[in-house]
């Protein structure tokens, strides 16, 4: 086919340049004839060969002209094809390079391109693909370490909100903390557990929360200190994590129960270097490390917090205990010293006053606890007060038996003196007297033991009187116990109204690292900077007026050192409900506080990296949208050349039809609509078999059988002879030869149609 093309183009040259030849001659001829005043006849041109030899010369001008044509015919289909070719190749990489070009634009980066060596264009978009690759994937991680960080110092700010809000209940506390970890680290469940060591012979873990499944458990449970995990995490001081606990691993116990979880997590609360409880979560994802590490941090501050929010409220509770116990006790002592007054004045007139003294004792047997022995302490009589807070039932079982069945074995060798005194008729006893019940039980009394005397002056009886002081005694016992326990553990001061420094326990010396001479005159405002004293003296005049404070304060230590203290001043009343001194509880907080501070500054850099990530998107947004132009103004170009490329094949002399994947057809020039008769409206769009004759298989006609049914492969490159059915229904003997492109997975054909029916002349 592509050998009868080339004869085509050099036979229609020859033709041409063989007429051109024949035409210069008739002009030469009739030139020459002209210049001489002869008539143009063949004759006459005969005779000018005669006259000249060069005529004949002359008469191969058109054989020569014919050869030349010849030649040009040749190299002129040859410089034409390759024309074609170069231009088909150049639209092919345009179109590549368009395509690249929109997928950049809608922002898909992973499309492959691979620009020639020479296609700069090519090339500068290849290098903008990869620059905004490697861009997005450093932009990625940095927002997922931003994202990071920000979670931590969210989260930490979050649960200081909450260790600030809910330090009055340490129940509400404790599930508020498990609850909110749980949800803030995708944990399904959560324990948390605390030492009680209220029995120093007893200590254990008592689960104060849990949290299961986005809900409140309200379990009790009671965990041994060598217990399971909970137990090694508190004896090693560390958090425990296991990340693949298999089902069989049946030795494994968690705090929360036998189950395996698949995920745990245990955290121990550490303050001082004491642990003070755990935190145990499960999951059933992976915990990640900055999970983890906020969740180590988080413990720090509740455990810092939980220690001194328990030793607040039992300091209040025992400043409160106390008061109350201090002004009942003033209260009975003056209520017994009243009595003790009246009744010795009844005692020295009881002669003269029988009635009276009757009435006084029917009115001690209804406040007091009464009792009369006689020298050798044995009983005579018990009032119902006295057998009811003895424990026995009627005077019958005391009645007769010594007092000694009232005293404890510890307490008989200084009360046998008190007693060998008494009967003497030496001093009456006054003051703190114990008893032992029927039980065995302690009964505490402030008691009275005085002698009864005859008309002669000589010991008749010992009479006993009391007031049962057994609670307040025991509450005494236990807030002196407690206080001493808040000595060691916090700092104590005591201060007048006036500000000065009364009393400190030693702790306070220790932490502060004044000595106890530097303090004789100090004040509370000598520990504050001067910024601090003024804000102070507010709360000072607030303090002295009975209103308690609590908060964080700066306070300087001997060294110049600032430390900050969780503080509590209560103020302290006398008897007649004045101010009289007043009473300052702190815990010293000052890692802490650094962390808060810490926390801010963390934060404010993170706000300063926010910035600068936006103004580096904003250019980055910039460098894009300049891409964006450059890729629009090649594709303007690009656009061009494919009009200019169409106008050409529309302008073609052969007929030219372009078909999708599917078989229907996309183009069709204006040599087609000749060669067949159909217009452009009545082909485009239907499907290419109604152009062509029908054909049962590839053996009839393997080009055409091919070219219409989609589903088979085209024979592409390949030119061969075939037929087509005109809109009149006529066959047309032609050249077809088909050429294939494939665009984003969808391949376009190309028919080149010539009619070898055609008179050439």
């Amino acid at each position: 086919m592509e050998k009868k093309s080339i004869n085509n183009y050099k036979l229609q040259f020859s033709i041409i340049g063989f007429l051109l030849g024949l035409i210069l001659i008739a002009v030469i001829y009739a030139s020459a004839l002209s210049s001489n005043g002869i008539v143009f006849t063949f004759k006459n041109i005969l005779k000018l060969h005669t006259e000249g030899f060069y005529f004949y010369i002359i008469d191969s001008i058109p054989f020569i002209i014919t050869l030349t044509s010849y030649i040009v015919g040749y190299y002129t289909y040859f410089i034409a094809s390759n024309l074609a070719k170069l231009e088909n190749e150049k639209e092919q990489s345009s179109s590549a390079m368009l395509e690249f070009a929109e997928n950049l634009s809608k922002g898909s980066l992973e499309t492959d391109y691979s620009p020639e060596k020479t296609n700069t264009m090519g090339k500068i978009l290849t290098n903008l693909r990869n620059s905004l690759k490697q861009n997005k994937t450093e932009d990625r991680q940095r927002k997922q370490e931003d994202e990071q960080r920000n979670w931590i110092a969210e989260g930490l700010a979050k649960f200081g909100e909450i260790l600030r809000h809910n330090n009055d209940n340490i129940e509400v506390l404790s599930y508020e903390l498990v609850s909110n970890l749980c949800r803030y680290i995708d944990a399904v469940q959560g324990g948390f557990f605390i030492i009680n060591n209220e029995y120093e012979d007893d200590k254990y873990f008592e689960l104060l929360a849990h949290f299961a499944y986005d809900r409140k458990k309200y379990n009790k449970k009671r965990l041994e200190l060598s217990e399971g995990l909970i137990g090694r995490s508190v004896f090693e001081k560390n958090i425990i994590y296991i990340d693949e606990v298999p089902d069989d691993y049946v030795d494994i116990t968690s705090g929360l129960g036998e189950a395996n979880p698949k995920v745990l997590l245990i955290v121990p609360l550490i303050a001082n270097e004491i642990v003070i409880g755990v935190i145990e979560m499960t999951a059933f994802g992976y915990f990640e490390s900055h999970k983890i590490e906020f969740v180590e941090k988080v413990a720090e501050s509740i455990a810092t917090t939980y220690s001194t929010v328990k030793t607040n409220l039992r300091t209040a509770n025992l400043l409160n205990e106390s008061q109350q116990a201090a002004e009942r006790l003033t209260q009975q002592e003056e209520e017994m010293r009243q009595n003790m007054e009246e009744l010795q004045a009844t005692q020295e007139e009881a002669s003269k006053q029988a009635k009276e003294f009757i009435s006084f004792t029917n009115s001690v047997n209804h406040t007091l606890i009464r009792a009369e022995y006689d020298i050798n302490g044995i009983l005579l009589y018990a009032n119902t007060k006295f057998l009811k807070k003895l424990g026995y039932s009627s005077n019958s079982e005391v009645e007769g038996h010594h007092i000694s069945i009232f005293i404890s074995d510890k307490d008989k060798s200084w009360f046998n003196e008190i007693w060998d005194e008494l009967a003497k008729g030496g001093k009456h006893f006054e003051g703190y007297m114990k008893h032992v019940t029927k039980t065995g039980k302690d009964l505490w009394t402030m008691a009275t033991y005085t002698c009864v005397r005859n008309n002669l002056m000589g010991v008749e009886k010992i009479l006993f009187l009391a007031i049962d002081t057994t609670e307040q005694k025991e509450q005494s016992l236990d807030l002196e116990g407690q206080i001493g326990a808040i000595d060691q553990s916090s700092l104590k001061v005591e201060y007048a109204p006036s500000g000065r420094m009364l009393v400190c326990n030693q702790k306070f010396i220790d932490t502060l690292g004044y000595s106890t001479e530097d303090l004789k005159d100090y004040s509370v405002f000598s520990f504050m900077g001067e910024n601090e004293q003024s804000d102070f003296e507010d709360i000072w005049d607030k303090v002295i007026n009975g209103e308690p404070y609590q908060g964080q304060s700066k306070q300087v230590t001997s060294k110049g050192k600032s430390k900050w203290f969780d503080v509590t001043y209560t103020a302290a009343r006398n008897m007649y409900g004045e101010v009289s001194k007043i009473i300052s509880i702190a815990h010293d907080i000052t890692e802490q506080k650094e962390m808060e501070i810490l926390t801010q500054q963390q934060n404010e850099l993170l706000k300063k990296q926010e910035e600068e990530l936006k103004a580096s998107e904003v250019d980055l947004q910039n460098k894009l949208d300049k891409a964006k132009k450059e890729v629009k103004q090649q594709f303007q170009e690009i656009e061009k050349v494919k009009i200019r490329n169409e106008k050409t094949l529309e302008g073609a002399h052969d007929a030219i039809i372009s078909i999708n994947q599917e078989g229907i057809v996309d183009f069709f020039n204006r040599s087609a609509e000749n060669l067949w008769g159909y217009s452009r409206k009545e082909v485009i769009g239907k499907n290419v078999k109604m152009l062509f004759k029908k054909v049962k298989d590839e053996k009839e006609d393997e080009m055409i059988f091919t070219l219409t049914h989609p589903e088979k492969r085209k024979l592409i490159g390949i030119r061969k002879e075939s037929f087509i059915v005109t809109k009149d229904g006529e066959e047309k003997s032609i050249l077809l030869m088909l050429a294939g492109a494939k665009v984003q997975n969808e391949y376009t054909y190309t028919a080149f149609i010539q009619n070898i029916e055609v008179e050439l002349f």
